[in-house]
């Protein structure tokens, strides 16, 4: 039960917070072209490495080494989830505030992810933060840290590199509404939808 109980989690959990990601990493590639030049440069060669009608295997994935720093670096930006409930095992003090144990506490993915002791200029854009070993545990949570962790890291990191490398191979894109102001309900959003224009690229 508790292994099917994780499978329908997994489809649940990861609709809206995947379409979250990759919504924002369209948009972040949209507005930096020169990212969006070398994660296609890195997918293009992936796709060229392959056999006619040949399909991504988990060993191409391991080589979007680049185009997973993006989707780190949008994720940290623009996190899919506001973060998460913990029930507080002992007494302790944090920011001069004492938590009793049995207290509920939630910790935010945004401030967790702006520390500037960890991201210097914390409002850059810069992928290059996750090169090599990239931040130190349990400052980027996207998916939480820890025995808690969401279960569907592995599933949801195949299934946005998947969908960049299908899109960023076939088409060119910009967005229609350049500022296009966010909502959060209670991921963010952008309030039109982010539409986009779209042109068939010709290999």
């Amino acid at each position: 039960m508790e292994i099917s109980n994780k499978i329908v989690g997994f489809f649940i959990a990861s609709h809206d917070t995947t379409s979250t990601a990759i919504t924002f990493i369209i948009s972040y590639l949209a507005e930096y072209p020169d990212v969006h030049c070398k994660v296609y440069e890195e997918q293009m060669e992936i796709l060229w490495s392959k056999g006619e009608r040949e399909h991504l295997n988990w060993e191409d994935i391991k080589k979007m080494k680049y185009t997973w720093c993006v989707v780190c670096e949008v994720m940290r930006l623009s996190p899919p989830a506001n973060g998460a409930f913990r029930e507080a095992i002992t007494d302790f003090t944090y920011a001069g505030y004492t938590i009793p144990k049995g207290w509920k506490t939630f910790w935010t993915v945004h401030t967790t992810h702006k520390n500037p002791k960890y991201f210097p200029e914390p409002e850059k854009f810069d992928p290059s933060r996750f090169d090599g070993n990239g931040p130190p545990p349990y400052t980027f949570v996207p998916f939480g840290g820890g025995p808690r962790m969401c279960p569907g890291k592995e599933y949801a990191r195949m299934e946005i590199l998947v969908f960049i490398h299908n899109v960023i191979t076939k088409f060119k894109f910009q967005k229609v509404i350049p500022d296009e102001k966010i909502e959060y309900i209670p991921s963010p959003i952008p309030v039109k939808g982010l539409p986009i224009s779209l042109e068939t690229i010709h290999i």
